[in-house]
């Protein structure tokens, strides 16, 4: 059985350059057997092989893979430290913003932050790069379209300014989207953009191992402008950021410190 799923995250990293090994093997590894148990397959084997002649098989591992969770302004206390504290700081040296959401899932991510660019800056003085690994989601979000609960935390007056109610839902106004750029991306594989004034990355990283965490702070760090600002999740601490060139200036929230 081990043998079964060994072979399986070789063929994955074969066929789509996912390396399920960077992964936490056991959290990884109940939910993906629970995901073939629940197509009705007997092994790994068999899966891998039925993924192959499937693509929407394929599209459903990688959505399961990816844990697609989230919301408008997740933990708003945070997303306020970053527009009344840091962002002001960031437009101190500059009067642009270049801005990246990693592992983007659904799209909720950065749209929140246009939200705050939008109302704080002019159009051309702004961009977010958006990205995900899995193609599902970035269908869905570049869609734009998102039932009620998505919205609880968003201020009515963005709720009235930025999106149009649709039926059940509500669909993102274009005036948010102009500026956000959707790409496909492996965090593990693929290279970073240089030079950016703020990285979003929250709650991604507690599914890594620490050698892969390790990987991605270093790239991270190395895609930020001096005084650049990293973002994470509410379980994603960096304990000895000086290691990455980092430092803190607010709980979960890291900048790349001066070469000099």
């Amino acid at each position: 059985m081990e043998q079964d799923y060994t072979i399986f995250t070789e063929q994955i990293k074969n066929h789509t350059g996912i390396d399920l090994a960077l992964y936490k093997e056991g959290q990884m590894k109940r939910r993906l057997t629970s995901l073939r148990d629940k197509k009705g397959y007997g092994s790994f084997h068999d899966y891998y092989k039925a993924m192959k002649e499937n693509t929407i098989l394929l599209e459903e591992f990688l959505d399961r893979m990816t844990i697609n969770v989230s919301e408008f302004y997740r933990n708003p206390s945070q997303w306020d430290v970053l527009e009344t504290q840091l962002l002001p700081k960031l437009l101190e040296s500059k009067k642009t913003v270049k801005a990246w959401s990693a592992a983007c899932s659904t799209g909720e991510e950065p749209y929140t932050l246009s939200m705050i660019l939008h109302h704080s800056l002019r159009k051309e003085d702004y961009s977010i790069l958006a990205t995900d690994i899995d193609e599902l989601a970035l269908k869905r979000a570049k869609l734009g379209y998102y039932l009620e609960r998505a919205l609880q935390e968003v201020p009515e007056h963005f709720k009235e300014f930025y999106f149009k109610k649709d039926g059940i839902g509500y669909k993102v106004e274009g005036r948010l989207k102009d500026n956000i750029t959707f790409e496909k991306q492996n965090l593990l594989l693929d290279p970073f953009k240089s030079d950016l004034d703020l990285i979003i990355c929250r709650n991604v990283l507690i599914y890594f191992t620490e050698e892969a965490k390790v990987q991605l702070y270093k790239k991270f760090s190395q895609a930020l402008r001096p005084g650049g600002i990293l973002f994470v999740g509410s379980t994603e601490q960096i304990f000895e950021p000086k290691n990455y060139g980092l430092q803190s200036v607010a709980t979960f929230f890291y900048e790349k410190m001066s070469d000099k």
